[in-house]
């Protein structure tokens, strides 16, 4: 996968689900089956966020971290940015968002998914574990992915809580892509891009950029095809 298609500058790479959907078109065939097994067990399988372009994750961090938009703790709940030293700040934005030209999301193997059949009327989707968990309304359309997703080449990279990112039920990863630009995504490339973007809280990224690349990027759950997750 080129540069700019690992860090969400270009999309070259994608293939339009719908409207506004974007996923890498070596995803689409098996995102589709998947879909239509999805359909047949009683789920309208939909996805809620996929390709993220760069400049979007960007903006995302800078409103986290300018305190514009709700800052959260590993218990979603809400924080003060202010008075956050910026160091914690950091890792606080970073147990739920990624740094801007990391995000998995840029390379259009990864989508934030939900059945909005189960939505209730009038409840906003909130991507919380509350809405994936034992007796959350999508807690039927998880168990079935956690059972059926890997046949098709999907898991979660989030699945359990490796001390980096937080637990993400609702976020599968097409392995076949993501594996690979996993390998590409190197360091190099995270500081090149980083050197010449406006990004808030730059140097103390830089400072931790090491132990963010292994503790954020690189530690997640590991696809497995016979044991569905691990």
């Amino acid at each position: 996968m080129l540069v700019e298609q690992l860090t969400g500058q270009t999309q070259s790479h994608l293939s339009e689900l719908k409207e506004n959907i974007l996923i890498h078109s070596k995803a689409l065939a098996d995102f589709k089956r998947l879909q239509q097994a999805a359909k047949s067990a009683g789920f309208n399988l939909q996805i809620a966020s996929g390709f993220r372009s760069f400049d979007r994750q960007l903006l995302i961090w800078n409103s986290k971290f300018s305190g514009k938009r709700a800052l959260l703790d590993k218990n979603e709940r809400p924080l003060n940015p202010a008075k956050l030293p910026e160091r914690q700040k950091l890792y606080a934005i970073l147990h739920w968002s990624a740094l801007p030209g990391t995000s998995r999301h840029h390379w259009g193997s990864d989508f934030d998914i939900f059945d909005p059949d189960r939505l209730p009327d009038k409840q906003r989707l909130q991507l919380s574990c509350a809405e994936y968990a034992d007796g959350g309304y999508f807690q039927d359309l998880n168990d079935w992915l956690t059972e059926n997703m890997a046949a098709f080449g999907f898991y979660r990279p989030y699945h359990s809580f490796l001390g980096g990112v937080a637990v993400e039920p609702w976020h599968i990863s097409y392995y076949p892509v993501a594996g690979k630009a996993l390998e590409q995504l190197q360091l190099d490339i995270i500081y090149d891009l980083l050197s010449h973007k406006n990004i808030l809280g730059k140097t103390i990224i830089f400072q931790q950029l090491p132990h963010i690349y292994r503790q954020f990027i690189c530690n997640v759950n590991q696809y497995n095809m016979r044991n569905k997750e691990s």
